[in-house]
């Protein structure tokens, strides 16, 4: 059943327009209106600044630390399509209070101007950077987290895995809501939320055609998952990308991987950064924090 406050948000915002080519423009303006209407007031933090880590627009949030911080990577959502640093920029400052990690956030190129693998490059190389200078700028970088929702989670867990083949490991990773692969079964779900026309016109302009979207870097599921980092998963009851996040979980941990799926009954797709909204956003970030915390401790 559909949570009182979704239910609210659903009858006052009425059926969103199909996504397509022609509606990006105003979708993406749409996506970062509401986002920032419903994610409230950005928490204070010790500092807030914008860098270039290696040409790629990263965003580093500090909370007061008299010690280098633990360091979290975060990837917006927003379907490869939308989203940027302003977008999660609540989300990121109360994730970087609770968690007492900095938390760096990736302003990675959009699609359909560009495409795979435009966005999981440019998470590389923000990455790369932050090993590099990482110890220069207060940080520590051997104890590093990635995280994303939607889409970006589906980036994270690409990059977890090139980092593992780099012997570079992340401490942790923590997937909301993730896209795993475009085959992956959805769920029937009641939900104001993403619907399947929008996730379709998504992969789309991600992995146009004539793109593998079976290799592992667009299908993270085909992959060997073993030895990825110990992983939270957060799904919504009313997300058509629950069960396949969830058989995410499981897959990796019958890889081995210690893996918990979390679900938050009631909430849809896209919850998570809705901080002002819905109730279950600040309980799901807590949560993150709480684990982040633990991992990198």
């Amino acid at each position: 059943m559909l949570h009182p406050q979704v239910r609210a948000v659903a009858k006052a915002g009425g059926v969103p327009p199909p996504l397509t080519v022609e509606t990006l423009p105003a979708a993406r303006a749409g996506f970062a209106a509401t986002t920032l209407a419903e994610a409230g007031p950005g928490t204070p933090l010790a500092a807030v600044s914008d860098a270039s880590a290696g040409g790629v627009p990263i965003r580093l949030y500090l909370p007061a630390s008299d010690s280098p911080l633990p360091v979290t990577v975060y990837l917006h959502g927003g379907g490869w399509a939308m989203g940027d640093l302003d977008t999660h920029d609540p989300l990121c400052r109360y994730l970087a209070a609770l968690s007492g990690a900095a938390v760096v956030a990736v302003d990675y190129r959009l699609a359909p101007e560009h495409p795979f693998p435009a966005a999981i490059d440019d998470v590389d190389t923000a990455v790369a950077w932050l090993r590099r200078v990482g110890s220069e700028i207060g940080l520590d970088v051997s104890r590093m987290a990635i995280a994303g929702d939607s889409a970006g989670a589906h980036l994270a867990t690409v990059a977890a895995r090139r980092a593992r083949d780099r012997g570079q490991s992340f401490a942790a990773q923590v997937l909301v809501c993730p896209i795993t692969d475009h085959t992956a079964e959805l769920s029937d779900v009641d939900s104001p939320g993403l619907l399947p026309q929008g996730l379709e016109f998504c992969w789309d302009a991600y992995a146009p055609e004539g793109v593998d979207r079976d290799q592992p870097d667009l299908a993270p599921g085909t992959a060997d998952l073993v030895g990825l980092p110990p992983t939270l998963v957060i799904t919504a009851e009313h997300d058509i990308l629950r069960a396949s996040g969830e058989a995410y979980a499981q897959a990796l941990a019958e890889a081995g991987v210690p893996a918990v799926a979390v679900r938050y009954q009631g909430m849809i797709h896209g919850f998570f950064r809705r901080l002002a909204r819905f109730d279950a956003a600040r309980q799901a970030v807590a949560q993150v924090a709480a684990n982040l915390r633990a991992e990198l401790s």
